[in-house]
């Protein structure tokens, strides 16, 4: 099982979409932010089930979606994740990338 790493700027950008929701919403807020750990934590087990959307000297980068998010995740090694940042699916993401 491949160990699962959040970049600090992955971090952030969970606590921005939960302070976001939770203006209007906690519960839902809390929901969401749960939601989205738990789906980064199937790449423990199934690395490569997001799709690539490119490959670095680092490793390969890939996108998993979830809902309006995507969670953008570098493979470094067959047992090492690293989750680079949570993004809404209205933004371009090669920004941030």
């Amino acid at each position: 099982m491949a160990a699962l790493r959040w970049t600090e700027e992955a971090a952030v950008w969970v606590e921005d979409i939960y302070r976001y929701i939770a203006q209007d919403n906690p519960q839902a807020a809390a929901r969401v932010v749960t939601s989205i750990y738990e789906k980064a934590q199937m790449l423990r087990r199934f690395p490569r089930m997001g799709h690539t959307h490119r490959t670095e000297p680092e490793g390969e980068i890939r996108i998993l979606q979830y809902g309006h998010y995507r969670i953008a995740y570098l493979i470094r090694a067959e047992d090492v994740i690293e989750i680079l940042g949570v993004f809404h699916s209205a933004l371009d993401i090669d920004r941030y990338l």
